[in-house]
């Protein structure tokens, strides 16, 4: 996903606009989540975000720092944010087993 938010209407409260921004991202994620994966034993969906002012000034963020990085944005007083997420395919780490010679 790659767009532009406004974040002010006329009509509605900013605090709303944003939450229903915040909304509409929980949802896309929700969404890419359910997809299938050809090996959920080994495999999990990661994303890629950027966010910012514009399109130009987007930083590269850790997904889970998503939304407090929507907040931020919005206390710099912009009126439109860019959001880009992209789902990608990783490998889980490999865990590794305990015998029963190799307690502590």
């Amino acid at each position: 996903m790659k767009k532009l938010f406004k974040l002010i209407d006329e009509k509605k409260h900013e605090d709303r606009v944003l939450e229903a921004v915040k909304n509409e991202i929980r949802k896309y994620i929700k969404r890419e989540k359910k997809k299938k994966l050809e090996d959920p034993k080994t495999t999990y969906w990661d994303f890629d975000c950027k966010i910012g002012a514009s399109a130009d000034m987007a930083k590269v963020i850790e997904f889970d720092a998503l939304i407090k990085a929507l907040d931020g944005v919005k206390a710099m007083g912009v009126t439109e944010c860019y959001v880009e997420i992209l789902a990608k395919v990783v490998e889980k780490p490999v865990k590794e087993e305990l015998t029963g010679d190799e307690e502590a």
